[in-house]
């Protein structure tokens, strides 16, 4: 009878990975998401005057509107120049808040009638998801309102 030696195993009997074929698929994925996938045109861009660090010296002559944002616990609620209760929380696709979008758009057409830019302060509780920002930034986009300023308290 013969023998067989037992020794090292021949390093060609282990399998090797080849990656080419993953990297190919990987890239594939990425421009189908790329070529699938919308921005919205809502969202794309929005116009805002930003306010300067240093104070004007010019009065501003038309009243600026006050939107607060606030947090009710199970959403958020929209009040106008402290008074007014408009919108509350929203959901969906589409995300409207057409009280606040009706409210602007009258305030804007005030506004430019008597030949002045309309001017809107926001405050949105630091709580809420940004995407309600969003919602209130994309009504003043509708509205064409550019002059906005954030404040930092509930006034």
């Amino acid at each position: 009878m013969s023998r067989r030696k037992k020794g090292i195993v021949l390093d060609d009997d282990e399998p090797e990975l080849n990656l080419s074929s993953l990297i190919d698929v990987t890239f594939l994925l990425l421009i189908y998401f790329l070529v699938t996938s919308t921005i919205q045109p809502k969202e794309k861009d929005l116009p805002m005057t930003l306010p300067s660090t240093s104070k004007s010296e010019v009065p501003v002559d038309v009243e600026p509107m006050l939107i607060q944002v606030k947090n009710t616990g199970s959403g958020f609620a929209i009040v106008v120049n402290k008074t007014e209760q408009l919108d509350s929380s929203v959901s969906g696709r589409e995300r409207r808040l057409p009280l606040l979008a009706d409210n602007l758009q009258s305030y804007s057409a005030v506004a430019r009638s008597g030949g002045q830019e309309p001017v809107v302060q926001m405050y949105i509780d630091p709580l809420l998801p940004q995407q309600t920002a969003m919602d209130v930034l994309n009504c003043l986009r509708e509205a064409e309102i550019n002059t906005v300023t954030f404040t930092e308290h509930a006034e």
